[in-house]
């Protein structure tokens, strides 16, 4: 019983990552760099953003079970059903719940931003917490680290670089509106320590949840 309560914990930090996600699409002053490739290739493809991220996502599946083979954990292919609800999630709350909202106003638009980065934060710090499965991304790079010599740490930084270096590669080779912006640095800036916050606040509640149901 508690396991299915942790589950539903999961799927429903997933439904506030997507939301979350999507507005700071919607923002538009800039994106996380792999958020930023995804809508990148959604201009430039005409496919929309979340079903993008959730190939991109399913990708780096993938690349675990080749990097792991036998080691790759069976509980890990749940990150493909999480991929595509992510995308289709995405999908519907950018393209359909938020398409009448139009953001005219800078500040506004970046209080929204704000409000997207801190939500998006809370939700990936709870399904870190929660320690079911790992984001796709996140799980590639551990994989990697432990094929390679370098760090997680390392590896996840380099993933960003390169992201980065790829979205601009993009905009102004294929004249692709530009995606890493003002809001990517911000990202950068607070989405860590964010997460930071609210892991050493979210851990003990799950914890003691989790000691009471044993």
């Amino acid at each position: 019983m508690q396991q299915v309560k942790r589950f539903s914990l999961m799927l429903i930090s997933m439904v506030f990552v997507a939301f979350s996600a999507s507005l700071t699409i919607k923002a538009a002053i800039g994106l996380a760099a792999w958020d930023a490739i995804a809508q990148s290739l959604s201009h430039l493809s005409a496919i929309q953003v979340g079903t993008i991220g959730m190939v991109l996502n399913i990708s780096c599946v993938v690349g675990q079970m080749i990097l792991l083979k036998r080691t790759f954990p069976p509980r890990q292919l749940l990150q493909i059903p999480i991929s595509v609800l992510l995308g289709v999630l995405i999908n519907y709350f950018y393209y359909t719940f938020f398409a009448s909202l139009t953001l005219d106003n800078y500040a506004v638009t970046l209080v929204i931003f704000l409000i997207g980065t801190v939500l998006a934060s809370f939700a990936v710090s709870m399904v870190m917490v929660l320690n079911i499965i790992t984001f796709p991304l996140e799980g590639f790079c551990m994989a990697l680290a432990k094929k390679t010599k370098y760090h997680f740490a390392f590896i996840r930084q380099m993933v960003d670089i390169l992201a980065i270096f790829f979205t601009l590669v993009l905009t102004f080779s294929l004249d692709v509106p530009m995606t890493a912006r003002e809001g990517t640095v911000i990202g950068m800036l607070i989405f860590a320590p964010l997460m930071g916050f609210f892991i050493k606040r979210l851990q003990p509640i799950i914890n003691l949840k989790t000691e009471k149901a044993v």
